[in-house]
Formats: structure tokens, C-alpha cells, sequence
């Protein structure tokens, strides 16, 4: 089987790193094409994944939005009509699917993101198969959506596949003693994001104060940060956030993937946007075992309150509470590989 799957954002990296080695194991040609948006390529590269990069994240709005769909969507039918696929895939995958449709290939788009309702509007109808988690709330057209028992992160942070090093931690950033929490900012330059805006620069600079009096503070951010806050930025290399991750105290931010991957490694982490930006695994994470939760508003004093609470637990409670739930959950790299063979 001839497999091409695109990547557009950094977490797709790692969703698909684990099923491209299980497809080219049982003998399948793979083809990977890239986006330059903040990390993907130079995690590609990292990771060693030979790939075609064929465009470059927009400049936000409904206008680079527009011009960066049909540039892409131009070269991606060049690429399928070069490497002559058997089935096209991306996470949200609204090149893959819109490629597939015009150039009659199957296609196969995983996603887990309701909030997305004009991305998943271009997407789904023309997608062959639509993969969701069972605890997804979004539509998604009955007779071609599958489901399974998890979240994207278990691809690649369960442990059977991945095992944290806590001396690339340190490498990373860690503090070799006390605690080390992680502060995520995103650009809101997403096509879920539009009339969306993140922290209030003195909120966020209230955050900061009282988090650095607990412990080591690093900041991961996609746009530039403030001069007064450029001291915290994550100088690690893109592949090893995951080891930091690992062995923070907590994580505290506006990416709900990230607050999801350390919910996967038994981390707490706290996703603080507005209720808009409702993630179902989120909720799944906080009621199977309460490592995540959503904040609704960017407010210091109430983050730092549910901070305290999360803390009346050690590291070990959380990470037992996250190997309990591990037992429920399926072999995400493996049922991906089978999705494509449909």
C-alpha cells in the first residue's frame, strides 16, 4: 500500500512518528509532506522523517487562510499525482481530504477538535473516512466516522512507546530540585481561533510573578514574548519538550494538546481559554482521572487557586491515577495503521 500523509502542525509530527515505522514495517511505501509552521520541520528533521514541505503556516485571518488552502491544496495534488497514493491522511486534514476528493483518492482524517466548525465545514464532506475519539461531541457525517478508546497523545506518549529521561530534562530546563512548571502561549493564528485573543499582558504577568516564587518557571510560546518575560523562554530543543514535560510540577496554558500530552504523562495541566474553545478530551481527561481541566478565564489569582489544589496531591498520586486509566485504552498506533487499510 502506497500511504501519503500530511503534516501541518507540530503535534502531527508526533501523532503519525510511531504508525509511519508500523505502515513501513509491514511493507508500505510512505510519503510525508510538511508545513512550516513553529517546529514541524526542524521535528521532522529530528526525528529523521524524510518529507516534502510544500508551505508555510498563513499570516492569519480569513485571507491567509484562503491563499495558503489553495496554494497547498495545488502542490498536494502535484505530490498525489506524482507518488499515486492508495489512501491520503492528516490530523484535521482539510488538504488531505479536498486533495482526495479532487483527485478521486481515499481519504482518511483523524481529528478531535469540535471548536473547529469551519475547518471540519471543508473537510468532512469530502473526506472517505473520519476518525474521532469516542468522547468527540462534534458531527461528523454517521456512515464514514470511526471511533476509538483514547486521545491522539496516547500515539505517541503512552508508554509502551515513549519513556521520559529526566536527564534531557535537565538539558531542556529542568530544575534539578525543586519544581519546575511549564506556561504554554499560542499565537491564535488557527482557523478555530478567529475573534479568539489570549492572555491579558498584566494577568499574565501577575501569573508569572507568583509562579516564580514556587518553583522554576519556562514559558513555550509561539509568538514573540515581552521583554520582562523573554528570561523564561524554552530554549530546549523542539524534540526534547516532551522529557520536560515529563517531570514539571504542572502545566498551565492555551494549548489544549500540550495540556492533553501531560495529562498523558501524569502531569496536571490547566487549558485557560474562553469556554469557546470547549475541548471534549479535555473534559474526558478531567473525569477519568482529573489531571486536566479547563479554566474559562485568563485570571491569575483564580489559576493560581486551582494550582493549590491540584497540589495536594504528589507526583506519584497523579502518575498511579494516569497508569489506572492507561488499561482502558487502545493501541492508538496500531488501530491508525488499520484505519488506512479500509
Amino acid at each position: 500500500m502506497r500511504v501519503l500523509i500530511d503534516i501541518g502542525h507540530p503535534a502531527h509530527v508526533h501523532f503519525f512518528k510511531n504508525p509511519i515505522r508500523l505502515l513501513r514495517d509491514r511493507g508500505d511505501e510512505v510519503l510525508v509532506t510538511s508545513r512550516d509552521k513553529e517546529c514541524a520541520v526542524p521535528l521532522l528533521d529530528q526525528l529523521g522523517v524524510e518529507h516534502r514541505c510544500l508551505s508555510a503556516q498563513h499570516d492569519g485571518g480569513a485571507g491567509g487562510m484562503a491563499r495558503e488552502l489553495v496554494q497547498r491544496n495545488r502542490a498536494l495534488i502535484g505530490q498525489v499525482r506524482d507518488f499515486r497514493p492508495d489512501v491520503i491522511t492528516g490530523v484535521g486534514g482539510i488538504f488531505a481530504a479536498q486533495t482526495g476528493f479532487l483527485t478521486r483518492t481515499r481519504s482518511v482524517v483523524f481529528y478531535d477538535t469540535e471548536r473547529a466548525t469551519l475547518q471540519n465545514a471543508l473537510t468532512y464532506p469530502f473526506a472517505s473516512r473520519i476518525v474521532v475519539p469516542e468522547c468527540y461531541e462534534g458531527w461528523t457525517p454517521k456512515r464514514r466516522t470511526v471511533r476509538y478508546r483514547g486521545c491522539h497523545e496516547l500515539s505517541y506518549l503512552h508508554p509502551r512507546y515513549f519513556q521520559p529521561d529526566i536527564e534531557t530534562a535537565y538539558e531542556a530546563g529542568l530544575a534539578r530540585s525543586g519544581d519546575t512548571f511549564l506556561l504554554r502561549l499560542v499565537s491564535w493564528k488557527a482557523n478555530h481561533d478567529i475573534h479568539e485573543k489570549g492572555w491579558p499582558l498584566d494577568q499574565l504577568q501577575a501569573l508569572v510573578k507568583e509562579l516564580t516564587k514556587k518553583g522554576r518557571l519556562i514559558i513555550s510560546s509561539e509568538a514573540e514574548l515581552p521583554a520582562d518575560l523573554a528570561p523564561y523562554a524554552y530554549n530546549g530543543r523542539a524534540d526534547q519538550m516532551h522529557h520536560l514535560m515529563a517531570f514539571c510540577r504542572a502545566f498551565i496554558g492555551e494549548s489544549a494538546t500540550m495540556a492533553s500530552e501531560c495529562a498523558v504523562l501524569g502531569v496536571p495541566g490547566l487549558y485557560v481559554t474562553p469556554q469557546s474553545q470547549f475541548r471534549s478530551y479535555i473534559d474526558w481527561h478531567q473525569e477519568t482521572t482529573g489531571l486536566a481541566r479547563h479554566i474559562h478565564q485568563h485570571n491569575a489569582q483564580e489559576l493560581l487557586r486551582t494550582l493549590e489544589e491540584l497540589s495536594d496531591k504528589d507526583a506519584s498520586t497523579w502518575r498511579a491515577a494516569r497508569d489506572s486509566a492507561l488499561t482502558n485504552y487502545e493501541d492508538i498506533p496500531w488501530r491508525i495503521a488499520r484505519f488506512l487499510s479500509f
